[in-house]
């Protein structure tokens, strides 16, 4: 197997394929703009459990076996999954997995984990070491509000540059030797930058230099442009982040804003729904890759993309001895053909 890696970035010489993926949501998401790219929604935002951290476990129960079953495939099929979660200890990922079987690495990247998760997948395959390999996270409304913030019978004011954390879960199946795609070309692992930010109601500020920085290296390394792609799309930077990053780029002569969007721009209506700022948490990149971005891909409404999803490395302990908000942005070049 051939391998070429420049400084940050993978040049997947094999193209692996995205065989099947799966979207959840919840009520919130159901309301929403891309609701019918969903496989499944449900009302119950505790879908049928005991509490909102069992629900996160549940929802990614429902991504995986779904993905899975679009393929025929047994759980015994997918030789290693790649799954995290904004929970302490990744506990929404390990919970689902439980029943399956499947070998597991587990992965904290915060809002990142879609595309880290699908990162290392490919590579896997890419290199052999798997003939198919899974790709899955999610995130909870109410489970993020109380680990990270306040619980929510607390009925805090929300600032307007907060996020609503989706609740939502994705998941995709990577594979190869097949000859239709989508197919993972390319990808550019994001080192950790910190800009002092210390809000953890001002998310998309926090990440926004991850974002422009993993971009950055990714034009750097593999010698390309914005106008490569139909869409460049990070995860959850909401209005005030995509700004930024917009804005970092003008500063440095490159125009962007063309083919540049947000997931958490566009996966609430941000005039009725009273998200804020727009959506954020891993299952916002995950269910927008995994039901819109891919069906586009699918469809050859796209026909390369750069999915870049953003995560902020903080932890409550952090946030309460006051410790800036470090992040962490990772980019997955995706093509609707093998190039």
């Amino acid at each position: 197997m051939q391998f070429h890696k420049r400084r940050q970035s993978i040049v997947f010489e094999q193209q692996p394929a995205i065989l099947s993926s799966a979207a959840i949501g919840g009520k919130k998401e159901s309301e929403g703009p891309l609701a019918s790219y969903f496989d499944r929604l449900n009302t119950d935002t505790k879908f049928g459990q005991k509490s909102w951290e069992k629900a996160e476990s549940k929802m990614q129960e429902l991504a995986l076996d779904t993905a899975r079953r679009k393929l025929e495939l047994q759980y015994g099929d997918i030789d290693v999954l790649f799954g995290g979660d904004l929970l302490n200890q990744c506990i929404g990922s390990a919970f689902a997995l439980r029943p399956t079987g499947i070998p597991y690495l587990g992965l904290y990247g915060a809002c990142s984990t879609m595309a880290e998760s699908l990162l290392l997948a490919a590579a896997a395959v890419n290199a052999g070491y798997a003939r198919r390999a899974a790709a899955l996270t999610s995130s909870h409304f109410a489970s993020a509000e109380r680990q990270y913030r306040f619980p929510l019978g607390y009925g805090g004011q929300r600032t307007p540059t907060a996020q609503w954390t989706v609740t939502g879960a994705g998941c995709c199946i990577v594979g190869s030797s097949v000859p239709h795609g989508p197919f993972v070309r390319a990808a550019t692992v994001g080192a950790v930058t910190d800009w002092g930010i210390k809000d953890a109601n001002n998310m998309g500020a926090a990440m926004a230099s991850a974002a422009y920085a993993t971009l950055r290296a990714h034009f750097d390394d593999l010698g390309c442009a914005p106008e490569d792609y139909d869409l460049i799309v990070t995860g959850d930077l909401g209005q005030l982040g995509k700004q930024i990053v917009t804005d970092l780029f003008a500063r440095d002569g490159v125009n962007i804003a063309n083919v540049y969007n947000d997931c958490g721009t566009l996966i609430y209506d941000l005039q009725t729904q009273d998200v804020h700022a727009g959506g954020s948490g891993c299952g916002c990149s995950a269910s927008v890759l995994c039901g819109y971005l891919l069906s586009q891909l699918t469809k050859g409404k796209l026909k390369n993309l750069l999915f870049c999803a953003t995560g902020a490395l903080m932890s409550p302990t952090s946030t309460w001895q006051g410790e800036t908000i470090p992040a962490i942005c990772h980019a997955v070049a995706i093509s609707a053909e093998r190039r």
